[in-house]
């Protein structure tokens, strides 16, 4: 990331048990990043600095645009260098396959955050594959995933105002891991190094810092991520989302319990994790 723009510190006024004093605090940066396919405008999402590149490649997959990056014709900065402005231009078999989703004909951007209802996910389910099985997961494992996230996270502890997107391999390694200001920018980024990197096919658990929403499912399931554990609790649009698109969402609410809401079959020894899951409607 950039050191002059990835976080800047401010004074605040801090009120406690009755006393007041000022103090500097350090906080995460946001700046806007233009994505410009073909010479056209297609997107502005407001991002922390840095990654451009991986954001830019993670976005376009998870919009469906590309399936591989041989597809990209290139991709990198404006003319005049602007790191805010990320240039991109397709393979011309590529081009034409998604001609309807750079005229916005087709299916609404797939990263929007206004998009809701239930009505979304037949539409969804048509543009999106099921993702397929092979991955498993001992139950005990979910909490170190977790603790490999908060191990890593740099931003998050001095800033309280980032997300982070950690993927490891099926034996915990770590494949990549990103923080920025946006919970979708931080996996746009993760998933984009993975990408790009060509090794989507060793992926095994995602990581989230953020509660799992349908528009993190969906973008998982456009990498083929079978997995994707969190500390909080699903949207229940992300659940059926989940189930209809066979991934994997677990979260654990303390350091003793694990919920598992979809994709129960990943999960070893998951009669625990079942019983814990049947109580989730009282807690």
């Amino acid at each position: 990331m950039n050191p002059d723009n990835d976080t800047k510190q401010h004074q605040a006024l801090v009120l406690r048990n009755g006393d007041c004093q000022t103090l500097s605090l350090e906080l995460i940066g946001e700046e806007p990043l233009s994505i410009r396919i073909e010479g056209s405008p297609y997107a502005v999402v407001m991002r922390t600095p840095g990654e451009e590149l991986f954001h830019a490649a993670g976005f376009c997959l998870g919009e469906g645009l590309v399936e591989a990056p041989d597809q990209f014709l290139s991709i990198g900065y404006c003319q005049d260098l602007d790191p805010n402005v990320i240039e991109i231009l397709l393979s011309p078999e590529q081009r034409n396959k998604v001609s309807a989703l750079l005229d916005r004909r087709g299916f609404i951007s797939q990263t929007s955050c206004g998009i809701c209802g239930k009505e979304m996910l037949k539409d969804l389910q048509q543009v999106v594959s099921p993702v397929r099985d092979g991955l498993t997961l001992e139950a005990e494992r979910i909490f170190r995933c977790l603790d490999k996230l908060f191990e890593t996270q740099n931003y998050y502890p001095r800033t309280k105002g980032s997300h982070a997107a950690l993927i490891l391999d099926q034996d915990l390694n770590r494949l990549a891991f990103t923080e920025d200001v946006g919970r979708h920018n931080a996996l746009d980024k993760a998933v984009g190094k993975v990408f790009m990197d060509r090794q989507l096919e060793k992926a095994g658990p995602l990581v989230l810092s953020s509660r799992i929403s349908y528009e993190l499912v969906q973008k998982a399931a456009r990498a083929n991520l079978q997995v994707m554990i969190s500390k909080s609790r699903p949207t229940a649009l992300a659940v059926e989302l989940g189930r209809a698109l066979n991934i994997t969402l677990a979260f654990a609410s303390d350091k003793t319990e694990i919920f598992v809401v979809s994709g129960e079959h990943r999960i070893l020894n998951r009669g625990s994790c079942l019983s814990k899951k049947a109580d989730m409607t009282s807690i």
